[in-house]
């Protein structure tokens, strides 16, 4: 079992109030969030932001892993991820996580490289963990 930690503190009520977020292992220190970085496009972080790295990063290692054990030894992936907050009653709900991946993979036919990356979709412990729409784009260079 691996477990890793991370706080979160808001000085203040609403929108007027300024939150920052903490890391264990302290890639992120204090950074700033609160409602301007969430709904204004300010400076920081917010949680979708957050959802958005961790999703990208859990499926290209899923992806990359799987590749490895179909017997690929070399390749690059880059994988973006967007989330949508969309309003849900008199609050907000995570709807959606598009994965977009470009790949090059040397040796790889399309429908093997298709298969792995929907596979590695669908078995990332992100994607298991989220309750939205997941979405993928998942192209190959030539």
């Amino acid at each position: 079992m691996t477990t890793n930690t991370a706080s979160a503190r808001y000085e203040g009520l609403g929108k007027e109030g300024k939150g920052s977020i903490t890391t264990r292992s302290g890639v992120l220190s204090a950074q700033p969030y609160g409602f301007g970085t969430r709904f204004e496009g300010k400076p920081g972080t917010n949680p979708e932001e957050l959802i958005a790295a961790a999703h990208a990063a859990c499926f290209t290692m899923a992806t990359s892993f799987a590749l490895a054990g179909a017997g690929h030894a070399d390749g690059t992936l880059e994988t973006s991820c967007t989330v949508t907050l969309d309003k849900d009653g008199a609050g907000f709900a995570v709807t959606r996580s598009a994965l977009t991946l470009t790949a090059s993979i040397p040796g790889i036919s399309q429908d093997e490289f298709a298969r792995i990356a929907a596979e590695a979709k669908a078995g990332c412990p992100i994607s298991k963990l989220l309750n939205c729409e997941i979405t993928l784009e998942a192209s190959l260079d030539a």
